[in-house]
């Protein structure tokens, strides 16, 4: 199969593109990296460009079976104004580009990135797909993505609109940012820590992705997420113990609002999202819960 990934060069690109290669599939990647680790490997080609703007890069579409859409800027950075139009741009400007490149009547499978913050903070209300969106400036923003990625339908493609809850891999993404401050001894919930904190795992993602290339009645909203979510400091909890470390050192809700203002406040935010669509239609965790995916990441 001929894969078309947009954000190639980042931390879940990357892990896609590998696994896809290995599988045999032939992999076109863009992203505004210079250079890509895969350059060089058989039945793979790397397109450096700006998804934001229209460009030659939107060719590359055109002979892709299936496109991966997974453009956007890191949200852990402080949200200026500056910033935030940036992470809108880089996922909802992008996804239009995509759109607007798709050959018609092809029938492409498109996956494009959405995330739990889709829900925003709603407590401890467990959040299938046909839950009701937020109001916060990230389930805003989740909506809009979503929005334009559905454009695709009116050219034939088929559309699953995956909902990310936070991606734990090894050597980078989200546990790279967690990790130092327990091995530094430091680390410990944010806030009260009872908010959900949805979660999957790499490999779970990168079969998921699989799962829903090759299911052909599997389209809209998908919660790509473990079936068991947690609470913030039994996440914390179990991180600790998987690197061997106490889990004490609480950080409080004025602190990380005064430190990161409103990327401080997403942080508390609670998603108690379970992913129904996919268990419904037959796929199986490799990693339910907490404790067995991070003990296999960490050590």
């Amino acid at each position: 199969m001929r894969i078309f990934i947009s954000g190639g060069t980042g931390f879940v690109g990357v892990h896609l593109a590998d696994h896809f290669l290995t599988g045999g599939h032939r992999v076109t990647a863009v992203g505004t990296s210079e250079r890509h680790p895969f350059q060089g490997r058989d039945s793979f080609e790397f397109i450096s460009g700006d998804t934001v703007r229209p460009g030659p890069w939107q060719n590359a579409i055109q002979d892709a079976e299936a496109v991966v859409n997974l453009a956007g800027r890191t949200i852990f950075n402080y949200w200026t104004k500056k910033y935030k139009a940036q992470m809108y741009d880089s996922r909802v400007i992008t996804t239009r580009n995509i759109v607007d490149a798709l050959p018609e009547d092809r029938h492409i499978v498109f996956l494009s990135t959405s995330a739990a913050g889709y829900y925003g903070n709603r407590g401890d209300e467990t959040l299938d797909e046909n839950s009701s969106p937020g109001n916060d400036f990230l389930s805003t923003l989740c909506q809009d993505w979503e929005r334009e990625a559905l454009r695709a339908e009116e050219k034939g493609a088929r559309v699953a609109l995956m909902r990310f809850g936070v991606v734990l891999g090894k050597n980078g993404g989200a546990l790279a940012k967690m990790l130092p401050a327990f091995r530094w001894f430091v680390g410990g919930p944010l806030g009260d820590g009872m908010q959900w904190f949805p979660w999957i795992h790499m490999t779970d993602l990168i079969s998921a992705v699989d799962f829903l290339i090759e299911h052909r009645s599997v389209d809209g909203p998908v919660n790509v997420c473990a079936p068991m979510p947690v609470r913030q400091k039994d996440f914390a909890k179990a991180l600790g113990k998987a690197a061997h470390r106490p889990a004490l050192f609480r950080v409080p809700k004025f602190v990380l609002n005064l430190i990161m203002g409103e990327l401080g406040a997403s942080l508390l935010a609670s998603q108690r999202s379970v992913p129904e669509r996919l268990e419904n239609k037959g796929y199986a965790f490799h990693f339910r819960g907490i404790e067995a995916a991070l003990e296999d990441l960490v050590n």
